[in-house]
């Protein structure tokens, strides 16, 4: 009998060989889908330029607008080079990922990342659009007061040394959050959560701006910026199934009723407050990319009834939640604070309470042990995000500003930064013979007092 045990060893092994599963093939269609939702997440950024773009002064904004812009890049540089293995690379503590893709090293073109269908180089991209407009969210809280060049060099080092470790801890099958089943299907924690913590810390380091109540100089561009984002977010949510599947489908729905509800809630709000009923397109916009923040992280665990309630939310709290700025007394410009801090913290926590397996299997495994304990690991995954995106912005703002001074001079700020880094103008400045700044004032204010039905001379 022993003997027998001791020929049979080999069979088993040879059996337990064969039972091992084949890694997945590389299938053309979930390829071409997340080609085309790579391109949407990377038309986000430009998109935000021109939503940060309208809200500012006319002497900023293609400063404004170059803050993300220029993190197309910046970013997709560092990612390929260190940020990617830090992020997705193998973790031996959960903390942050191994060095073999190290200088784009090990990147497959041919065989898929762990169990994906779709080459490893097309996850590393999709990713990439991830880290690109993270850093770019956080630009707007700090518009119109920080140094080009000391912030470019600030947010190098905050996209590996900040970014990256969430990343991983949230994303990374090794992740200490993945592995205690945190859900964030697109980003809710780690990208939304994440950029608005560190913008409330940047903007306290960096202070108020000289002129805090400037009026937006476009708000066509803040609309159209809206609208780019709404469009480039079906990638974003939808892609982050990482393939064609009903899940996809569903994120892509989901996402699409949050911003309606969104929009819809923030402006009726609007409607409420406003002692003449008015609605405006700022609050329109703002309103339907608190509803997209918001669902980020639930768009692939939740049903349609949920991703509306989440839309609702989102509108009635970050509509509020903008106003923390006045209360609290930091300058947070465009709001980035109100609306991805609160609605990014919002959407972690109503995925953990709405997440349904029945629209997506993976959510068995965080509620193996009840919904009270994957409310627990959501909060854990909020607190670990705050803190450690909070302290360590404001710990490498500091490091930063003694290499490169962060905050622009007050001569700066006064002129323009867009002359003052740039030798640029987003505006040209009307030739003699056609009315001044100062015409051009008067006559915006005579506009204004006309919708307001009020006199014009007092």
């Amino acid at each position: 009998m022993r003997l027998a045990g001791i020929f049979s060893l080999p069979l088993l092994a040879a059996s337990a060989f064969a039972q091992t599963p084949e890694p997945p093939a590389i299938n053309a269609a979930d390829s071409a889908f997340m080609i085309m939702a790579t391109a949407l997440v990377l038309l986000m950024t430009p998109a935000l330029a021109l939503f940060y773009g309208g809200m500012v002064q006319k002497k900023n904004v293609l400063n404004t607008m170059l803050l993300s812009f220029m993190m197309m890049g910046a970013i997709s540089l560092i990612w390929v080079l260190v940020g990617y293995s830090f992020a997705f690379g193998k973790s031996a503590n959960g903390l942050i990922g191994g060095t073999e893709y190290i200088l784009g090293k090990n990147i497959a073109l041919k065989t898929p990342y762990g169990t994906q269908t779709i080459p490893a180089a097309l996850f590393m991209l999709f990713q990439m659009k991830f880290a690109i407009i993270t850093p770019a969210l956080i630009s707007g809280a700090i518009a119109e007061r920080v140094r080009f060049k000391a912030y470019t060099l600030f947010m190098i080092f905050w996209s590996v040394l900040v970014y990256t470790p969430i990343a991983c801890w949230v994303w990374n099958a090794d992740g200490w959050l993945f592995k205690a089943g945190a859900l964030d299907f697109a980003g809710g924690t780690v990208v939304h959560l994440a950029s608005g913590i560190s913008a409330l810390s940047l903007s306290i380091f960096l202070g108020k701006r000289k002129s805090v109540e400037a009026k937006a100089n476009n708000i066509p561009f803040v609309l159209l910026g809206a609208g780019l984002l709404w469009f480039g977010w079906f990638g974003f949510n939808a892609g982050s199934a990482l393939a064609m599947n009903d899940i996809a489908v569903n994120a892509f729905l989901t996402t699409h009723l949050a911003a309606a509800a969104g929009m819809v809630t923030w402006m009726i709000v609007e409607m409420i407050r406003s002692p003449k009923g008015k609605v405006t397109a700022m609050g329109a916009a703002c309103g339907l990319v608190a509803g997209l923040v918001a669902i980020t992280p639930a768009a692939g665990y939740v049903s349609i009834p949920s991703s509306i309630l989440i839309g609702v939310a989102a509108g009635l709290v970050c509509v509020f939640a903008i106003e923390l700025k006045h209360k609290l007394g930091f300058d947070d410009a465009l709001d980035v604070v109100g609306v991805h801090g609160v609605g990014g913290t919002l959407g972690a926590l109503l995925t953990g309470a709405l997440a349904d397996p029945a629209i997506n299997s993976a959510v068995e495994g965080s509620l193996k042990d009840g919904r009270g304990h994957l409310m627990v690991v959501q909060l854990q995954a909020i607190g670990a995000t705050l803190a450690y995106a909070g302290i360590g912005t404001y710990v490498l703002a500091m490091i930063v500003n003694k290499v490169a001074r962060l905050r622009s001079s007050e001569s700066a700020e006064v002129k323009g930064l867009d002359h003052s880094y740039h030798g640029e103008q987003g505006y040209v400045i009307p030739p003699t013979g056609i009315p001044s700044h100062a015409s051009a004032v008067a006559a915006e204010r005579m506009i204004e007092a006309a919708a307001e039905n009020e006199p014009v001379m007092k």
